[in-house]
Protein backbone atom coordinates (compact mmCIF):
# COMPACT_ATOMS: atom_id res chain seq x y z
CA UNK A 1 0.00 0.00 0.00
CA UNK A 2 1.14 2.82 -1.09
CA UNK A 3 1.27 6.16 1.58
CA UNK A 4 -0.11 9.81 0.55
CA UNK A 5 1.88 12.31 0.73
CA UNK A 6 -0.52 14.89 -0.74
CA UNK A 7 -4.23 15.40 -0.70
CA UNK A 8 -5.60 16.85 -4.03
CA UNK A 9 -9.31 16.78 -5.40
CA UNK A 10 -8.59 13.42 -7.32
CA UNK A 11 -7.67 11.59 -4.02
CA UNK A 12 -10.58 12.78 -2.34
CA UNK A 13 -13.41 10.67 -3.56
CA UNK A 14 -11.26 7.37 -3.27
CA UNK A 15 -10.62 8.51 0.41
CA UNK A 16 -14.44 9.13 0.96
CA UNK A 17 -15.39 5.55 -0.51
CA UNK A 18 -12.72 3.79 1.36
CA UNK A 19 -13.33 5.75 4.51
CA UNK A 20 -17.15 4.83 4.38
CA UNK A 21 -15.98 0.84 4.29
CA UNK A 22 -14.13 1.39 7.04
CA UNK A 23 -16.63 3.21 8.81
CA UNK A 24 -19.02 0.94 9.41
CA UNK A 25 -21.75 2.62 7.99
CA UNK A 26 -21.50 5.61 10.41
CA UNK A 27 -19.27 8.54 10.39
CA UNK A 28 -21.16 10.58 8.88
CA UNK A 29 -22.13 11.03 4.59
CA UNK A 30 -19.01 11.30 2.59
CA UNK A 31 -21.02 12.62 -0.31
CA UNK A 32 -21.21 16.26 1.90
CA UNK A 33 -18.05 16.00 3.09
CA UNK A 34 -16.14 15.07 -0.33
CA UNK A 35 -17.66 17.89 -1.59
CA UNK A 36 -16.23 20.32 0.95
CA UNK A 37 -13.11 19.48 0.53
CA UNK A 38 -12.79 19.33 -2.75
CA UNK A 39 -14.16 22.55 -3.23
CA UNK A 40 -11.63 24.23 -0.15
CA UNK A 41 -8.81 22.25 -2.21
CA UNK A 42 -9.51 24.06 -5.41
CA UNK A 43 -9.39 27.30 -3.28
CA UNK A 44 -6.55 27.07 -1.07
CA UNK A 45 -4.19 24.35 -2.74
CA UNK A 46 -3.54 20.67 -2.24
CA UNK A 47 -3.17 19.33 1.79
CA UNK A 48 0.13 17.95 2.85
CA UNK A 49 0.02 14.37 4.92
CA UNK A 50 2.03 13.78 7.74
CA UNK A 51 3.13 10.36 8.96
CA UNK A 52 2.66 9.54 12.23
CA UNK A 53 6.05 9.03 12.80
CA UNK A 54 7.27 12.44 12.06
CA UNK A 55 5.40 13.70 15.07
CA UNK A 56 7.81 15.35 17.72
CA UNK A 57 6.88 16.90 21.07
CA UNK A 58 6.54 20.13 19.68
CA UNK A 59 3.70 19.13 17.22
CA UNK A 60 0.09 20.26 18.48
CA UNK A 61 -2.18 17.78 16.69
CA UNK A 62 -5.62 18.47 16.56
CA UNK A 63 -8.42 16.28 15.92
CA UNK A 64 -11.92 17.39 14.16
CA UNK A 65 -14.80 15.77 13.25
CA UNK A 66 -18.33 16.35 13.22
CA UNK A 67 -20.48 14.83 16.15
CA UNK A 68 -24.57 13.70 16.39
CA UNK A 69 -26.60 11.73 14.16
CA UNK A 70 -25.69 11.32 10.21
CA UNK A 71 -29.38 11.83 9.57
CA UNK A 72 -29.34 15.03 11.28
CA UNK A 73 -25.97 16.65 9.42
CA UNK A 74 -27.37 15.58 5.60
CA UNK A 75 -30.02 18.38 6.38
CA UNK A 76 -27.94 20.81 8.27
CA UNK A 77 -24.18 20.71 6.36
CA UNK A 78 -21.51 22.30 8.74
CA UNK A 79 -20.08 25.46 6.56
CA UNK A 80 -16.24 26.54 6.44
CA UNK A 81 -17.09 29.09 9.40
CA UNK A 82 -17.76 25.78 11.56
CA UNK A 83 -14.11 24.47 10.53
CA UNK A 84 -12.32 27.69 11.64
CA UNK A 85 -14.60 28.72 14.66
CA UNK A 86 -14.07 25.70 16.18
CA UNK A 87 -9.93 26.05 15.67
CA UNK A 88 -10.27 29.48 16.94
CA UNK A 89 -11.89 28.27 19.63
CA UNK A 90 -9.82 25.40 21.07
CA UNK A 91 -6.69 27.80 20.02
CA UNK A 92 -7.93 30.67 22.59
CA UNK A 93 -8.87 28.14 24.70
CA UNK A 94 -5.62 26.06 25.11
CA UNK A 95 -2.95 29.05 24.39
CA UNK A 96 -1.67 26.33 21.69
CA UNK A 97 -1.41 27.14 18.05
CA UNK A 98 -2.56 23.45 15.77
CA UNK A 99 0.75 22.03 13.83
CA UNK A 100 -1.36 19.57 12.15
CA UNK A 101 -4.56 18.59 12.13
CA UNK A 102 -6.33 14.66 12.02
CA UNK A 103 -9.43 12.20 12.08
CA UNK A 104 -10.81 11.59 14.96
CA UNK A 105 -12.24 8.63 13.41
CA UNK A 106 -11.33 6.74 10.16
CA UNK A 107 -15.70 6.70 9.11
CA UNK A 108 -17.17 8.19 5.80
CA UNK A 109 -17.69 12.07 6.22
CA UNK A 110 -15.44 12.62 9.28
CA UNK A 111 -12.66 11.31 6.98
CA UNK A 112 -12.82 14.29 5.34
CA UNK A 113 -13.81 16.96 7.63
CA UNK A 114 -10.43 17.38 8.85
CA UNK A 115 -8.73 17.31 5.55
CA UNK A 116 -11.32 20.03 4.66
CA UNK A 117 -10.47 21.91 7.98
CA UNK A 118 -6.82 21.40 7.02
CA UNK A 119 -6.98 23.20 3.35
CA UNK A 120 -8.88 26.35 5.14
CA UNK A 121 -6.69 26.60 7.79
CA UNK A 122 -3.44 26.06 5.87
CA UNK A 123 -2.07 23.17 7.81
CA UNK A 124 -0.76 19.37 6.67
CA UNK A 125 -3.45 16.33 8.12
CA UNK A 126 -1.87 13.45 9.69
CA UNK A 127 -2.23 9.70 7.98
CA UNK A 128 -3.89 8.36 11.13
CA UNK A 129 -6.78 8.36 13.24
CA UNK A 130 -8.12 7.00 16.63
CA UNK A 131 -10.42 4.36 16.47
CA UNK A 132 -9.75 2.14 13.34
CA UNK A 133 -13.47 2.51 12.33
CA UNK A 134 -16.14 4.67 13.47
CA UNK A 135 -17.61 4.82 16.69
CA UNK A 136 -20.78 6.41 17.77
CA UNK A 137 -19.60 7.59 21.39
CA UNK A 138 -16.29 10.21 22.25
CA UNK A 139 -14.71 8.27 23.96
CA UNK A 140 -14.31 5.06 22.20
CA UNK A 141 -10.55 6.47 20.96
CA UNK A 142 -7.44 4.67 21.64
CA UNK A 143 -6.40 7.84 23.73
CA UNK A 144 -9.12 6.88 26.04
CA UNK A 145 -7.77 3.43 25.86
CA UNK A 146 -4.10 4.61 26.77
CA UNK A 147 -5.07 6.01 29.53
CA UNK A 148 -5.52 9.84 28.09
CA UNK A 149 -8.11 12.31 28.75
CA UNK A 150 -9.82 14.39 26.47
CA UNK A 151 -8.92 17.47 27.11
CA UNK A 152 -9.81 20.62 26.36
CA UNK A 153 -13.07 20.28 23.96
CA UNK A 154 -14.03 22.92 21.36
CA UNK A 155 -17.52 22.55 19.93
CA UNK A 156 -19.00 25.24 17.25
CA UNK A 157 -22.25 24.80 15.73
CA UNK A 158 -23.89 26.33 12.47
CA UNK A 159 -25.41 29.84 14.35
CA UNK A 160 -22.08 30.29 15.30
CA UNK A 161 -22.20 29.32 19.20
CA UNK A 162 -19.38 28.22 20.85
CA UNK A 163 -19.29 25.58 23.54
CA UNK A 164 -15.53 24.71 25.68
CA UNK A 165 -15.69 21.74 27.47
CA UNK A 166 -13.30 20.67 30.33
CA UNK A 167 -14.70 17.41 30.97
CA UNK A 168 -12.85 15.21 34.25
CA UNK A 169 -13.24 11.96 32.12
CA UNK A 170 -14.12 10.96 28.04
CA UNK A 171 -17.65 9.20 29.35
CA UNK A 172 -17.98 12.81 30.86
CA UNK A 173 -17.20 14.34 27.73
CA UNK A 174 -19.37 12.60 25.82
CA UNK A 175 -22.57 12.92 27.80
CA UNK A 176 -21.84 16.64 28.31
CA UNK A 177 -21.23 17.21 24.46
CA UNK A 178 -24.13 14.85 23.49
CA UNK A 179 -26.46 16.78 25.14
CA UNK A 180 -24.62 20.20 23.76
CA UNK A 181 -25.28 18.70 20.49
CA UNK A 182 -28.91 17.73 20.92
CA UNK A 183 -29.36 21.69 21.66
CA UNK A 184 -27.48 22.58 18.87
CA UNK A 185 -30.02 20.96 16.66
CA UNK A 186 -28.14 17.32 16.91
CA UNK A 187 -24.93 17.97 14.81
CA UNK A 188 -21.70 19.98 15.78
CA UNK A 189 -18.37 20.45 14.88
CA UNK A 190 -16.20 19.23 17.32
CA UNK A 191 -11.88 19.45 17.99
CA UNK A 192 -11.33 16.91 21.41
CA UNK A 193 -8.33 14.96 22.30
CA UNK A 194 -5.83 17.71 21.21
CA UNK A 195 -2.32 16.29 22.23
CA UNK A 196 1.50 16.93 21.07
CA UNK A 197 2.63 14.71 19.03
CA UNK A 198 4.07 12.27 20.66
CA UNK A 199 1.25 11.52 22.16
CA UNK A 200 -0.38 11.20 19.09
CA UNK A 201 2.59 8.83 17.90
CA UNK A 202 1.77 6.67 20.87
CA UNK A 203 -2.15 6.49 20.56
CA UNK A 204 -2.73 6.72 17.12
CA UNK A 205 -3.77 4.38 14.11
CA UNK A 206 -1.23 4.86 11.91
CA UNK A 207 -1.66 4.84 7.92
CA UNK A 208 -5.58 4.42 7.73
CA UNK A 209 -5.96 7.34 5.45
CA UNK A 210 -3.94 5.92 3.10
CA UNK A 211 -5.48 2.64 3.67
CA UNK A 212 -8.92 4.21 2.94
CA UNK A 213 -7.23 6.16 -0.39
CA UNK A 214 -6.29 2.84 -1.63
CA UNK A 215 -9.46 0.62 -0.24
CA UNK A 216 -11.31 3.30 -2.25
CA UNK A 217 -9.04 2.70 -5.08
CA UNK A 218 -10.04 -0.94 -5.51
CA UNK A 219 -13.75 -0.21 -5.49
CA UNK A 220 -13.81 2.07 -8.27
CA UNK A 221 -11.29 -0.68 -10.47
CA UNK A 222 -13.34 -0.55 -13.39
CA UNK A 223 -10.77 -4.16 -14.76
CA UNK A 224 -12.29 -6.21 -11.78
CA UNK A 225 -15.57 -7.77 -12.02
CA UNK A 226 -17.94 -7.15 -8.97
CA UNK A 227 -17.95 -10.67 -7.40
CA UNK A 228 -13.63 -10.51 -7.63
CA UNK A 229 -13.86 -7.56 -6.36
CA UNK A 230 -15.65 -8.44 -3.10
CA UNK A 231 -13.56 -11.22 -2.67
CA UNK A 232 -10.42 -8.82 -2.90
CA UNK A 233 -11.87 -6.87 -0.38
CA UNK A 234 -12.29 -10.14 2.06
CA UNK A 235 -8.86 -10.95 1.38
CA UNK A 236 -7.14 -7.69 1.96
CA UNK A 237 -9.62 -6.83 5.46
CA UNK A 238 -9.25 -10.51 6.81
CA UNK A 239 -13.13 -9.86 6.23
CA UNK A 240 -16.10 -12.81 6.05
CA UNK A 241 -19.09 -12.73 4.23
CA UNK A 242 -21.99 -12.85 6.72
CA UNK A 243 -24.91 -12.40 4.41
CA UNK A 244 -26.09 -12.15 1.15
CA UNK A 245 -29.48 -10.54 0.92
CA UNK A 246 -32.35 -8.23 0.90
CA UNK A 247 -33.54 -5.90 2.88
CA UNK A 248 -37.30 -6.26 4.09
CA UNK A 249 -37.55 -4.09 6.99
CA UNK A 250 -35.84 -0.74 8.06
CA UNK A 251 -36.28 0.93 11.46
CA UNK A 252 -34.67 4.26 11.61
CA UNK A 253 -35.00 7.06 14.63
CA UNK A 254 -33.01 9.94 15.89
CA UNK A 255 -32.71 9.25 19.74
CA UNK A 256 -30.69 10.68 22.40
CA UNK A 257 -28.26 12.56 19.31
CA UNK A 258 -27.94 9.26 17.62
CA UNK A 259 -29.49 7.50 14.38
CA UNK A 260 -30.25 4.60 15.83
CA UNK A 261 -31.96 1.29 14.75
CA UNK A 262 -32.36 -1.90 12.78
CA UNK A 263 -32.88 -3.28 9.44
CA UNK A 264 -33.82 -7.06 8.39
CA UNK A 265 -32.67 -8.85 5.29
CA UNK A 266 -33.98 -11.85 3.80
CA UNK A 267 -31.32 -13.88 2.26
CA UNK A 268 -30.87 -14.37 -1.89
CA UNK A 269 -28.18 -17.10 -3.25
CA UNK A 270 -26.36 -18.97 -0.82
CA UNK A 271 -27.98 -17.22 2.25
CA UNK A 272 -31.77 -17.80 1.03
CA UNK A 273 -34.66 -19.41 3.19
CA UNK A 274 -32.60 -17.24 6.17
CA UNK A 275 -32.48 -14.15 7.90
CA UNK A 276 -30.30 -11.88 9.49
CA UNK A 277 -30.69 -8.40 11.44
CA UNK A 278 -28.43 -5.88 12.20
CA UNK A 279 -28.93 -3.26 14.80
CA UNK A 280 -27.05 -0.04 14.40
CA UNK A 281 -26.45 3.61 16.88
CA UNK A 282 -25.21 5.36 13.79
CA UNK A 283 -22.85 2.82 13.41
CA UNK A 284 -23.44 -1.09 12.89
CA UNK A 285 -22.71 -2.67 15.85
CA UNK A 286 -24.28 -6.02 15.85
CA UNK A 287 -25.38 -8.78 13.17
CA UNK A 288 -27.78 -12.26 13.91
CA UNK A 289 -28.45 -14.45 11.44
CA UNK A 290 -31.15 -16.98 11.72
CA UNK A 291 -30.78 -15.56 15.60
CA UNK A 292 -27.32 -16.51 15.94
CA UNK A 293 -24.35 -14.01 16.83
CA UNK A 294 -23.10 -13.71 13.44
CA UNK A 295 -20.66 -10.69 14.38
CA UNK A 296 -20.45 -7.62 16.98
CA UNK A 297 -18.50 -4.47 17.77
CA UNK A 298 -16.26 -3.32 18.29
CA UNK A 299 -15.25 -5.68 15.44
CA UNK A 300 -16.02 -3.85 11.72
CA UNK A 301 -19.77 -4.37 9.99
CA UNK A 302 -20.30 -3.18 6.74
CA UNK A 303 -22.99 -3.30 4.19
CA UNK A 304 -22.08 -3.37 0.55
CA UNK A 305 -24.19 -2.67 -2.67
CA UNK A 306 -24.64 -6.09 -4.32
CA UNK A 307 -23.67 -5.24 -7.81
CA UNK A 308 -21.02 -2.15 -7.30
CA UNK A 309 -19.61 -3.90 -3.78
CA UNK A 310 -20.04 0.23 -2.60
CA UNK A 311 -20.33 0.79 1.57
CA UNK A 312 -24.21 1.95 2.36
CA UNK A 313 -24.28 4.72 5.39
CA UNK A 314 -26.72 3.60 8.20
CA UNK A 315 -28.68 6.54 6.94
CA UNK A 316 -28.90 5.75 3.45
CA UNK A 317 -30.20 2.13 3.89
CA UNK A 318 -33.26 1.83 1.94
CA UNK A 319 -35.91 -1.03 1.84
CA UNK A 320 -36.04 -3.30 -1.42
CA UNK A 321 -31.83 -2.48 -1.53
CA UNK A 322 -30.13 -6.30 -2.22
CA UNK A 323 -26.57 -5.90 -0.33
CA UNK A 324 -23.95 -8.27 1.03
CA UNK A 325 -22.84 -8.21 4.73
CA UNK A 326 -19.25 -8.53 6.04
CA UNK A 327 -17.66 -8.47 9.37
CA UNK A 328 -14.05 -7.32 9.54
CA UNK A 329 -11.21 -7.75 12.87
CA UNK A 330 -10.99 -4.62 15.05
CA UNK A 331 -7.38 -3.20 15.53
CA UNK A 332 -6.22 -5.34 18.11
CA UNK A 333 -5.91 -2.59 20.82
CA UNK A 334 -9.96 -3.52 20.67
CA UNK A 335 -9.90 -6.72 21.49
CA UNK A 336 -7.96 -6.14 24.59
CA UNK A 337 -9.90 -6.53 28.25
CA UNK A 338 -10.28 -2.65 28.35
CA UNK A 339 -11.30 -2.26 24.74
CA UNK A 340 -13.92 -4.77 24.89
CA UNK A 341 -15.33 -3.43 27.94
CA UNK A 342 -15.37 0.56 26.25
CA UNK A 343 -17.06 -1.02 23.15
CA UNK A 344 -18.00 -4.58 23.29
CA UNK A 345 -21.46 -5.07 23.31
CA UNK A 346 -21.94 -5.49 26.84
CA UNK A 347 -21.62 -1.28 26.41
CA UNK A 348 -24.45 -0.92 23.89
CA UNK A 349 -26.85 -2.92 26.42
CA UNK A 350 -26.64 -6.30 24.28
CA UNK A 351 -26.42 -9.57 26.19
CA UNK A 352 -23.90 -11.69 23.92
CA UNK A 353 -20.57 -11.43 24.95
CA UNK A 354 -17.62 -10.62 22.61
CA UNK A 355 -15.93 -13.46 20.16
CA UNK A 356 -13.80 -12.34 17.40
CA UNK A 357 -15.64 -12.78 13.70
CA UNK A 358 -13.41 -14.67 12.73
CA UNK A 359 -14.24 -17.77 15.45
CA UNK A 360 -18.05 -16.93 14.85
CA UNK A 361 -17.15 -17.35 11.08
CA UNK A 362 -15.36 -20.73 11.71
CA UNK A 363 -18.15 -21.88 13.70
CA UNK A 364 -21.00 -20.65 11.52
CA UNK A 365 -18.56 -22.61 9.03
CA UNK A 366 -18.36 -25.90 11.06
CA UNK A 367 -22.49 -26.11 11.51
CA UNK A 368 -23.01 -25.37 7.74
CA UNK A 369 -20.82 -28.07 6.84
CA UNK A 370 -22.51 -30.67 9.48
CA UNK A 371 -26.24 -29.94 8.45
CA UNK A 372 -25.12 -30.83 5.08
CA UNK A 373 -23.93 -33.95 6.09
Amino acid sequence: MSRLQQIGTADIEPIALGATLLGTGGGGDPHVGALTAQRLIRERGEVPVRPVDSLTADDFVVPVGMIGAPSVANESIASLDEFTGVLAALQEATGRVPTALMPIEIGGGNSLVPIAAAAAAGLPVVDADAMGRAFPEAQMVTFHLAGYGPGTAAMVDHLGNRVILDAVSGPWSERLARAVTVEMGGTATMCDYAYPGDVTRECAIPGTLSLAHSLGKALTDNDVRGGERLQGLLRRLDGHLLFEGKIVHLDRRFSGGFTRGEAQLEGLGNHRGQELTIRFQNEFLIAHRDGALAAVTPDLIAVLDQVTSAPVTTENLAYGARVHVIAMPCDERWRTPRGIAEAGPAHFGYQEEYRPVEELAGTAATSMQQETR
